[in-house]
C-alpha cells in the first residue's frame, strides 16, 4: 500500500498513522503483538523511514503503542485501564503488558519510624518499621526507585525473602498478608544522588513520583510506598464518569 499527499496537503505520516489506527481498532494487531518494523513499514506504505517514526509517534501520544530504544513498538490497542492488582503491584503491571519486570534490593533498612511513616501506617511515632529501597527494570533497563516502608510484622517477611525475588506483593500475599485498598498520589519530584546513581540520570532531574498507600480489608495500613520512574517510561490515564471512576498507567514511548 502507498500513500500520498493529496490537494490538502495531509501530511504523510498523519495517512500512515491513520491507517495503522484502524488496523489495531479492527484487531489486526492484538494486545501486547508487535508491529512490523520501520523499513518493513516504509517498504508498505512507500515513505520513508522518517514518515514512519513520525506516525509511530502520534500513536504513541494516542496510548496505542508503546516502546523503548531497540525494540519494536508493542500494541497496547488503546489506554488501558489496569485492574487493583495490576496498578498496585509493579510486577504484575509489567507483565499485563508482555514485559519482564526486574527487581534489584539496593537496601533493607530497620530503623525507627519517622513522623511521616508512623501517620501513614498508623504507628507511634518511633516505633520499628522497615524501609526497603529496590531498583525496577524492564527487560533488563532501569525505570524506577522504588521505596517502601513496612510495619514491622510484614517488613520482617520482606527481609527474609531472597534478594532477587521480582514480586514482594505475591510473596507476601502467599503469607497472608492481603492488599484490599490504595490510595495513589501522582507529582514530581528532583531527583536525589541516590535516584541519579541508580536510574543513570542527572541529580535534580524531575521524576514522576507515585505515592501509594495500602491497607488491607480490615483497613489496617500495610505498606506507605514512593516510586520514582524516569521520565518518559510511563504515564498515567485517569477515565472518570458519574458512575465509576478507574486508574491507569502505561508505558511511554
Amino acid at each position: 500500500m502507498h500513500v500520498s499527499e493529496g490537494r490538502g496537503r495531509t501530511p504523510l505520516y498523519l495517512k500512515v498513522a491513520a491507517d495503522l489506527r484502524t488496523a489495531i481498532t479492527a484487531g489486526e494487531y492484538g494486545s501486547g503483538a508487535k508491529l512490523p518494523a520501520e523499513d518493513e513499514l516504509a517498504r508498505r506504505y512507500g515513505v520513508s523511514r522518517g514518515t514512519v517514526r513520525q506516525a509511530l509517534a502520534a500513536l504513541r501520544t494516542d496510548g496505542l503503542i508503546t516502546s523503548r530504544r531497540g525494540t519494536r513498538r508493542v500494541v497496547l490497542g488503546g489506554p488501558r485501564l489496569h485492574s487493583f492488582g495490576e496498578l498496585r503491584s509493579f510486577t504484575r503491571w509489567a507483565r499485563s503488558l508482555g514485559e519482564e519486570p526486574g527487581s534489584r534490593v539496593v537496601a533493607i533498612d530497620r530503623v525507627p519510624a519517622s513522623e511521616e511513616e508512623a501517620e501513614k501506617l498508623r504507628l507511634d511515632e518511633g516505633a520499628i518499621v522497615y524501609r526497603v529501597r529496590r531498583l525496577r527494570t524492564l527487560s533488563g533497563a532501569p525505570v524506577m526507585v522504588e521505596r517502601t516502608t513496612y510495619p514491622e510484622r510484614i517488613g520482617e517477611l520482606v527481609a527474609a525473602m531472597p534478594p532477587d525475588t521480582v514480586s514482594h506483593s505475591v510473596q507476601l500475599e502467599l503469607h497472608g498478608v492481603l492488599f484490599a485498598d490504595a490510595r495513589h498520589t501522582i507529582d514530581l519530584v528532583p531527583a536525589d544522588d541516590d535516584d541519579a546513581a541508580l536510574l543513570g540520570c542527572r541529580a535534580g532531574e524531575s521524576l514522576l513520583r507515585e505515592r501509594r498507600h495500602s491497607t488491607d480489608p480490615t483497613g489496617t495500613p500495610v505498606e506507605w510506598s514512593q516510586d520514582r520512574y524516569l521520565p518518559g517510561t510511563v504515564a498515567f490515564t485517569m477515565q472518570s464518569s458519574t458512575a465509576t471512576s478507574a486508574l491507569g498507567r502505561r508505558l511511554s514511548g
